[in-house]
C-alpha cells in the first residue's frame, strides 16, 4: 500500500518560528512542505472549486521547460477544458480521492496512483465527482516536435499497474517507476516516481543536461544539491538546474520516493550570438 503525501494548506500559528528550510540558489531550490500554506496558492480560470500550489514556472533563473502545480479540487468541481495552450503536453498524477477524466470523449476513473499522459490538444475534461477534495499533480511542458517522429498518444494507468525497474547493481534499494518505454523517443518529458529503500543512495555526483522537478511524496532522506547536502521530506520540492550536482542518500527508517520530472529526447536549443 502507498501513501502519498499532499498539503492540505492551512497557516503557522503566531507563535511559530520564522526559520525554515526554503532557499532559492542559482542552480537549485527547495521549497519545503512548511510553505504550502493558504495565503500562497493560485487560482486558475475555467475551473470550479479549484485552489493549487504552483511550485515550478518557466522563468528567467529558474524552470526553463516545464510547469508543475499541486492542485486540490473539492467535491464538485472540474474545468471543461483544463489546458489553455494547444501545444502544452501534461500529465497527471492523483495521490487523494478520485476524479474523473474525460478524454475524446471517453470517461476514466482515477484512483490514488493514477497516472495520465495528455499529449498536446487531447482535449480533455476533468472532475471531482467524489465525496472528498481530491489531490493531484499537475506537469505541463510545450512538446517539442522532432522530424520523422509522430507524436506520442494518450494513455492512463495506475502505479499500481507499473512494476518498477531496480537500477543495475543496487539489490532493488534504487528503482524507477517508468511510466514510459525510454527508448520511445516519441515523448520529450519523462514523468516518473524514484524509490530508494532505507539505506539506499545515489552513489556519485549525477550532473547531466535534465532540468528537475523533484515532489516528495513520502519519507526523508539526505539530497546532495550542487555544494549541498539538504535534508528532504515527504511534501518537499526540489527544482535542479540542468547539470546541477545532486546526489542522495536515504537513511530511513522507511522508504524515500519522489515524483521526477526530467525533460528528454530532444537535441540541445542553440541559442546566444551563435544561435541567432
Amino acid at each position: 500500500m502507498t501513501d502519498y503525501f499532499a498539503p492540505t494548506g492551512g497557516l503557522p500559528p503566531q507563535t511559530a518560528l520564522h526559520t525554515g528550510r526554503a532557499v532559492f540558489t542559482e542552480s537549485y531550490a527547495v521549497i519545503p512542505r512548511g510553505v504550502f500554506s493558504d495565503i500562497v496558492t493560485s487560482y486558475l480560470p475555467g475551473w470550479a472549486g479549484l485552489r493549487c500550489w504552483i511550485i515550478a514556472r518557466p522563468m528567467t533563473g529558474f524552470s526553463e521547460t516545464f510547469s508543475q502545480y499541486v492542485m486540490e479540487l473539492q467535491p464538485g468541481g472540474g474545468a471543461e477544458a483544463p489546458e489553455p495552450d494547444p501545444q502544452a503536453e501534461g500529465v497527471i498524477f492523483l495521490t487523494h480521492g478520485n476524479l474523473t477524466l474525460v478524454l475524446e470523449g471517453t470517461r476514466h476513473e482515477l484512483a490514488p496512483g493514477g497516472y495520465a499522459y495528455l499529449p498536446p490538444a487531447s482535449g480533455w475534461k476533468l472532475y471531482n465527482e467524489g465525496t472528498e477534495p481530491a489531490r493531484f499533480h499537475w506537469v505541463r511542458k510545450r512538446y517539442e516536435d522532432a522530424a520523422g517522429l509522430d507524436r506520442p498518444t494518450a494513455f492512463i494507468t495506475n502505479e499500481m499497474d507499473t512494476p518498477p525497474s531496480p537500477m543495475p547493481g543496487t539489490n532493488g534499494a534504487w528503482a524507477t517507476t517508468r511510466f514510459v518505454d525510454p527508448a520511445d523517443l516519441r515523448h520529450d518529458m519523462h514523468v516518473n516516481i524514484v524509490t530508494f529503500q532505507p539505506g539506499g543512495l545515489i552513489p556519485f555526483e549525477e550532473t547531466h543536461i535534465m532540468e528537475h522537478g523533484l515532489y516528495v511524496l513520502e519519507g526523508k532522506a539526505v539530497y546532495r544539491l550542487n555544494r549541498d547536502w539538504v535534508e528532504v521530506e515527504a511534501g518537499d520540492f526540489m527544482w535542479l538546474r540542468a547539470f546541477c550536482p545532486q546526489a542522495c542518500y536515504a537513511g530511513g527508517p522507511g522508504r524515500f520516493r519522489y515524483l521526477l520530472y526530467k525533460d528528454v529526447n530532444r537535441h540541445a536549443r542553440l541559442g546566444g550570438v551563435f544561435g541567432r
